[in-house]
């Protein structure tokens, strides 16, 4: 008979309608308590902007990912948590800095980057290279072999590209401003057509 009880009274309990502020701020309480007890490894959020929706992720380092939604952001989280710590929790506030300096960068008042940047996703050439590519300046371009060049690696034109389509910080660390040796956009994580739009953005500036 309890039981029966029992399965009635969660049954009530999970048919009751969701408040959505209430939602909103007992999230909130664990976001502020989760932060203060240090449980928080990897924050994340995700903002609006002219290249579609992006995840934005950091860590007590800095931010460590932006991606866009065609990378699928369940999929990035999860690589976050195998990558780096099962500790995430969304937490807008941690990414404020990072989001208000997209948005500048999107609405031509900032042309370079100062937020902390942390690039412990990256490794050995692909670092080496995602490290000099905030060197091209906004509005400016290189090709993947003026990369390797500068890297001092003049043969590694083809893995200048892979440190370019595996940058795990897209447009922060600028690696649509890498072309093909013949001008055209080449590849990019974000699809051609975001490639285009940051490219078009600098350059009317």
């Amino acid at each position: 008979m309890n039981d029966i009880r029992h399965d009635d009274d969660l049954s009530a309990l999970l048919s009751t309608p969701v408040d959505a502020d209430a939602l909103a701020r007992l999230h909130h309480r664990l976001e502020q308590e989760a932060e203060q007890a240090g449980l928080v490894d990897v924050a994340y959020t995700t903002i609006d902007s002219p290249v579609g929706t992006l995840l934005l992720a950091a860590t007590p380092e800095g931010l460590v990912r932006v991606a866009f939604a065609r990378e699928d952001h369940d999929r990035v989280l999860e690589t976050l948590s195998q990558k780096i710590s099962s500790r995430i929790l969304r937490s807008p506030k941690r990414l404020d800095v990072a989001a208000r300096e997209i948005d500048e960068y999107f609405t031509r008042r900032r042309q370079v980057f100062d937020v902390r940047l942390d690039l412990s996703l990256s490794h050995g050439f692909r670092r080496l290279v995602q490290t000099h590519l905030p060197e091209i300046a906004y509005g400016q371009t290189r090709s993947y072999r003026d990369m390797a060049e500068l890297v001092g690696n003049p043969k590694a034109v083809r893995a200048v590209g892979t440190a370019c389509a595996t940058n795990p910080l897209p447009i922060v660390v600028p690696c649509h401003r890498v072309l093909r040796t013949d001008g055209t956009p080449g590849g990019y994580v974000g699809g051609l057509e975001a490639k285009t739009l940051l490219l078009d953005l600098e350059a009317a500036a």
